[in-house]
């Protein structure tokens, strides 16, 4: 064993120029990483390497690395150039010569052990020293840490977020519970921590080991498919299959586990009809909150007193609209009821009866709140209606500095709306659908907008089914179409597919078309063309306004490699343009990026043009355009499509990603000016008639397809619809009946 010691600026220079290079997949990604994230930090830092030279029949003597370790800088010069790093605020060369100065290769231990000491140096207060202080403190713990959980291939991005989840504690956390990682930080899977966990010597069969996976599998069955519960047995054939158990006594243990974490609260189980279902507490909780909440609501909503018959006439002779008679009684039903549903596709009139009931309701001075799951949805709205409209979170007033899931309004202080009506509702899940449902106060109108017949939203639950399913709460079912315009197909074509029956591809269209190929590379070169020549040319709109769609995240045709392949065509690097890697990904000023995942905690600013409004939370779905991009502090500003700001710092940055494609469920609330699918072959749980018919709906001006044509009938013809475990409908139902 070969131990190497140098600052990493010369293992970098070693590894460029000398001839031999630091190999082994973890480590050399580890040092090229750590410099690309900290390249001011890293000045000065050394690197203690261990491993064995060996020689390679491609590249020569090379360096195996077995062991990577960070150490501090000894040498005066590199203690400058470390404190002057841009890690500690306020502390700029003169600051930190000044004091190395006057404790000369001691800076640093004065710094953590005696800090009172630094105020003999000019500049230097006592607060400042403190500060100081911490950050020294802070980052020597992060340095171990991250260094720590390296050396069980944790990634340098996952490695800072586990940090700032547990920060100094967070050596000892990870070594006393791995499993707690699964739980506490996003993107930790199970097979990292058992992997962690296995080296600490825990059993394979361990009780621990068996409730964390238990978790692990309703977890991830709700991120990932939806679903609130699992019946006992699907559960119980996943544990086992995630552990890699085969003997029957193994089997029983998980059986014990699930009672035992059931009696403790960890779980909730009870009897279906024909099974048992095991939930965790917090979706059980959620799906009670949620039916007690709506029938409450549905069964005290008192009366308005309005003539609604002469509101109808009033509005149809100032706006000139005419309703139909299934949309005034879908009006009727909505100013009616405490809770109530329009449902419907596109062109189907839900807007009309929307301007419609808010007419009715501003007429009788009643206050009427607007609202959607995201921000472009909320501004489809505002514009459809002419009124403000917000997304959900920010009508609740979300304040998550004070800690996760706090809202301004709330059960405790209802907002001051007569009617709340929430639009795209097959998007909300099931947690803040319950959120504002707790915000509405009794006596109100809620109404629910929606087409059930688009995928259902990301998050665990199906809402919008769900209370259809119930058949308590009024729907008015829209199946007329009202939207026609000339030769647009949009619509139509929409329902066509609903029913299963193939569109029209009518190329003389002026908003549907379809480009045919079988080729994935001819497919992704006519994706670009179109976005950078044809289509811009055809409709005047900016490539940026073009919304490609896949299906895949993988592939030729996938949503990855088709933002790789846009970018280069429609944001190509230069002189002028700021940009910084990430991974596999470049991210450079003009770029158009999207938020994958929920973060209450990232702040942002908005100009007004007046004030500047001040906030936090960026959400899964929201769009913007990089702004700038600082390479050396590492960190991403990106302005939103609503106009908020917002700065990402090295550990954000895998919660964006490009956005010149997006995947089909990633659309889901959205509307853009040209949308353009991407139709291939691959998974028939994937390409159905759904995702197609969500696609196509979500095109305003103009839908191009882009595939073989055999591959959009399958599509078409394919009805399958993956089943979600909820139990929502049956407690809306039994709610109901206590109420009743």
């Amino acid at each position: 064993m070969v131990k190497i010691t140098a600052t990493i600026e010369d293992v970098i220079f070693r590894n460029a120029e000398s001839g031999y290079s630091v190999v082994g997949l973890d480590y050399n990604g580890t040092l090229l990483t750590a410099v690309g994230v900290f390249p001011s930090v890293a000045e000065g830092l050394g690197v203690e390497l261990e491993g064995d030279f060996v020689e390679n029949s491609r590249y020569g003597r090379q360096f195996s690395v077995s062991s990577v370790k960070l150490v501090e800088p000894s040498k005066k010069e590199a203690i400058v150039r470390y404190l002057a790093s841009g890690l500690f605020k306020g502390v700029g060369e003169v600051t930190a010569s000044n004091i190395v100065e006057a404790f000369s290769d001691n800076a640093l231990k004065v710094i953590e052990n005696q800090p009172q000491k630094l105020t003999a140096v000019k500049g230097i207060s006592s607060k400042k020293a403190q500060e100081i202080s911490s950050c020294y403190i802070k980052f020597k713990a992060m340095q171990q840490a991250v260094m720590f959980l390296q050396s069980y291939g944790i990634s340098l991005n996952y490695a800072i977020k586990i940090f700032r989840c547990y920060e100094q504690a967070t050596v000892s956390v990870v070594s006393k519970n791995p499993y707690r990682l699964t739980e506490d930080v996003d993107g930790i899977g199970f097979i990292t921590a058992d992997r962690i966990a296995r080296s600490f010597g825990i059993e394979k069969n361990s009780e621990y080991r068996i409730k964390a996976a238990i978790i692990f599998i309703l977890s991830e069955s709700a991120s990932k498919s939806g679903n609130t519960f699992l019946p006992w047995t699907l559960l119980i054939k996943e544990v086992i299959k995630l552990l890699e158990f085969t003997e029957s006594e193994d089997l029983e243990k998980v059986n014990d586990c699930i009672k035992e974490m059931a009696v403790l609260g960890e779980l909730s189980v009870f009897d279906r009809e024909n099974y048992k279902a095991v939930m965790l507490p917090k979706f059980y909780r959620t799906e009670l909150s949620i039916s007690e909440k709506l029938i409450s609501l549905h069964r005290n909503s008192g009366s308005f007193h309005i003539d609604i018959e002469k509101e109808i006439q009033d509005f149809e002779r100032e706006t000139g609209y005419k309703l139909h008679e299934g949309q005034k009684n879908a009006v009727k039903t909505s100013v009616n009821s405490g809770v109530s549903v329009i449902t419907g596709g596109p062109g189907t009139g839900k807007t009309t009866i929307l301007k419609c009931v808010i007419s009715v309701f501003e007429n009788n001075n009643l206050k009427v709140a607007l609202c959607a799951p995201t921000g472009r949805a909320a501004k489809r709205l505002s514009d459809a209606t002419g009124r403000n409209a917000k997304t959900i979170h920010r009508l609740l007033d979300a304040d998550y500095k004070s800690g996760m899931g706090k809202f301004t309004y709330d059960e405790y202080n209802k907002l001051d709306a007569d009617a709340v009506i929430i639009d795209e509702i097959s998007m909300a899940d099931e947690y803040i659908f319950n959120a504002l449902l707790k915000a509405v106060k009794s006596g109100a109108r809620f109404i629910l907008v929606g087409d059930k017949d688009q995928l259902p939203s990301v998050g665990a639950g199906s809402v919008l089914s769900d209370i259809i399913k119930s058949e308590v709460i009024p729907v008015s079912s829209l199946t007329f179409i009202y939207r026609q315009d000339g030769n647009s197909l949009i619509a139509e074509n929409a329902h066509l597919i609903n029913k299963g029956k193939m569109p029209i591809i009518d190329n003389k269209s002026k908003d549907f078309f379809m480009s045919q190929s079988s080729d994935l590379n001819e497919m992704l070169n006519t994706v670009i063309e179109l976005c950078k020549k044809r289509i811009p040319k055809f409709i005047n709109v900016a490539p940026m306004e073009i919304q490609v769609l896949s299906p895949m995240k993988k592939g030729i045709c996938g949503v990855e490699n088709l933002n790789i392949r846009l970018q280069e065509s429609l944001n190509p690097p230069s002189p002028d343009k700021k940009e910084i890697k990430f991974y596999e990904y470049t991210f450079r000023t003009g770029d158009k990026v999207i938020q994958v995942v929920n973060n209450y905690q990232l702040d942002w600013k908005k100009d007004t043009g007046k004030t500047i409004e001040l906030g936090s939370g960026i959400y899964n779905g929201d769009i913007g355009i990089v702004k700038d991009a600082d390479k050396k502090e590492g960190t991403l500003t990106v302005l939103f499509e609503d106009g908020r700001e917002a700065v990402y710092t090295a550990g954000d940055l895998d919660q964006i990603t490009l956005a010149y494609a997006i995947t089909v469920h990633k659309s889901q609330g959205c509307e853009f000016d040209v949308c353009l699918l991407v139709v291939t072959s691959g998974n028939y749980m994937i390409l159905t008639k759904n995702l197609l018919y969500t696609a196509v709906t979500r095109a305003k001006k103009m839908a191009v397809l882009v595939g073989d044509k055999i591959n959009l009938e399958k599509m078409v013809k394919n009805r399958y619809t993956q089943k979600r475990y909820s139990c929502l409908a049956d407690f809306i139902k039994a709610e109901d009946e206590k109420q009743c």
